[in-house]
């Protein structure tokens, strides 16, 4: 190979990629790179399925545990991270070991981010006002009339997602999917990447998994563990920590 590996795992939640993950990185020289758009905020171990103390041990994960989840943090950010960790990694000897679920980050670090406008405060108000107002589905509706091609990728039960879309055309008055047409900043180009996709063929099976992880996480103190961060006063809805599933 002439380019140096970048090795990526994903799937879906419960599929198992934590436990392949530490595995793969007992037996080769991996280094791991959380993609996880959850798991970077502190105070948000058992809702996010952290890996616990003794999983990090055997396999540490960078990009974990480091944000306050009183602030935002979006694709660009993640991106610039795991770029650094990435020449972190490569200068000790070792290969990145990318492994998560986020895909948006996923596709952001490897075909490269297009040039979206920052958030608008103000105008992100007017539409979570809206959608108090009218509901999200009305504001999917309004987004199928803006931009069909968005509103196909991004389910009326995705605020986050349909939020920033909607703020992108106001803001702009571009599409998101316009906008998106045109990216820079990807790493496919430099690396030769290898792609793992855990796909659970039996999707009762993984649900039934998804049951039994929720079950075990309220035994662990997922209710406890809210209400703490609903506590500290200083965390609201619109926040990208708190719109986390299970945190929602």
């Amino acid at each position: 190979m002439t380019k140096p590996a970048l090795i990526c795992l994903m799937g879906p939640t419960a599929a198992g990629k934590t436990g392949l993950a530490v595995a793969l990185v007992k037996r080769h020289p991996l280094e791991i790179i959380s993609v996880d758009s959850a798991q970077v905020y502190q105070q948000m171990d058992i809702g996010s399925a952290k890996p616990d103390a003794a999983t990090l041990a055997q396999a540490p994960h960078r990009l974990i545990d480091f944000r306050n989840p009183a602030e935002a943090y979006s694709a660009a950010q993640f991106c610039s991270d795991a770029k650094h960790h990435i020449k972190e990694i490569q200068a000790a000897g070792k290969t990145p070991f990318l492994v998560g679920g986020t895909m948006l980050y996923f596709r952001a670090l490897l075909d490269g981010m297009s040039e979206l406008p920052a958030a608008n405060p103000p105008i992100r108000a007017q539409i979570i006002a809206a959608a108090e107002i009218h509901g999200w589905q009305a504001l999917h509706e309004e987004l199928k009339q803006i931009d069909p091609e968005s509103a196909a990728r991004i389910h009326p039960n995705d605020p986050q997602r349909l939020q920033r879309a909607l703020e992108v055309y106001r803001i702009t008055g571009k599409t998101m999917t316009e906008l998106q047409k045109h990216t820079f900043g990807g790493l496919a180009a430099e690396f030769n990447v290898v792609k793992i996709a855990l796909i659970p063929q039996d999707r009762q099976n993984l649900h039934a998994q998804i049951e039994q992880r929720f079950l075990a996480m309220l035994q662990a103190g997922l209710v406890q563990e809210v209400a703490a961060l609903y506590g500290r006063g200083d965390l609201n809805e619109s926040l990208p920590a708190m719109r986390a599933v299970g945190y929602r």
